[in-house]
């Protein structure tokens, strides 16, 4: 089924796992992704940067996503991650998008409770669900950098504030990871995720996923994480693949002998994170 980020987050919490969030680059790697959901058993979220949906379409995404979650048993959620402009972000929505992140996190406190507020009460009477950022990610995300000095942590009693006064349906934290970090993996901050775990009851997101290390995974998810990003991981094994075929073909022969093993390696990747998102070792309940 077609479903929001509060639905499939919802689910996670049930079960103490966590929702992978992939992100497509393009329109190609998209059906793999709700394939590998579909024979993992899991629920997927959807994710498209701005530019991404507008190369694609948001109307196109939308029907490919809606029509895949209905013919192929599968709960997908469709999320625009890392919006910054209104106007997209009712673009998303009108299109048919069941989740959007208003991403104020480079604004002041009170600024950023504002504007995360106008786009809940925007997309709430429309049935989307809304996540929201406070602190700072580093590294760079859609040409946006962070360096490692200008990285803020999540406070937790913002957090308590944030959520309150925004009402947003996730948060996503700031405990150390990086976007766009692939060449090595970082130490996040797991005693600071946990006291703000303790102390807010919405699911939390972790952005900078691909830089997380997988043995970390099951503490991750069992102190709050329910929604798990995951896009340069599939972004540079996509592109390897391709450069590897398209290398070596020659320029007569079908695109699709060079695209396919490029998208069959996006879904090995994602069969691969759900298998660990689903953290069939750990208790039904999290930690608290």
């Amino acid at each position: 089924m077609y479903k929001t980020l509060k639905e499939v987050t919802e689910t996670a919490t049930k079960l103490n796992m966590t929702i992978g969030a992939f992100n497509t680059h393009n329109l190609e790697m998209l059906p793999g992704m709700i394939r590998a959901a579909k024979e993992m058993g899991s629920p997927i979220i959807i994710q498209t940067s701005i530019d991404t949906a507008k190369y694609i379409g948001y109307d196109v995404l939308v029907s490919v996503c809606k029509h895949m979650a209905n013919t192929h048993m599968v709960d997908v959620a469709l999320h625009l991650d890392h919006a910054r402009d209104f106007d997209e972000i009712k673009n998303a929505i009108e299109a048919g998008y069941t989740s959007v992140m208003y991403d104020g996190s480079h604004l002041p406190f009170k600024e950023n409770i504002a504007k995360t507020k106008a786009v809940v009460d925007y997309a709430h009477t429309r049935g989307v669900s809304v996540e929201g950022e406070l602190g700072t990610i580093g590294g760079t995300e859609e040409g946006i950098s962070v360096s490692e000095d200008d990285k803020i942590y999540t406070r937790p009693e913002d957090a308590v504030e944030f959520v309150k006064l925004t009402g947003v349906d996730a948060l996503a934290v700031a405990i150390g990871t990086n976007h766009g970090q692939f060449k090595s993996k970082t130490n996040v901050n797991i005693p600071l995720l946990k006291e703000i775990h303790h102390v807010v009851d919405v699911p939390l997101v972790i952005h900078g996923g691909t830089g997380v290390k997988e043995e970390d995974y099951p503490e991750l998810i069992n102190n709050g994480i329910r929604k798990f990003n995951v896009g340069t991981e599939l972004l540079v094994n996509w592109t390897q693949e391709a450069k590897d075929h398209f290398a070596q073909t020659p320029v007569n022969r079908s695109l699709r002998h060079n695209i396919i093993p490029a998208n069959e390696k996006v879904k090995e990747i994602v069969k691969h994170k759900i298998g660990l998102f689903m953290n069939t070792n750990s208790p039904m309940k999290a930690n608290k």
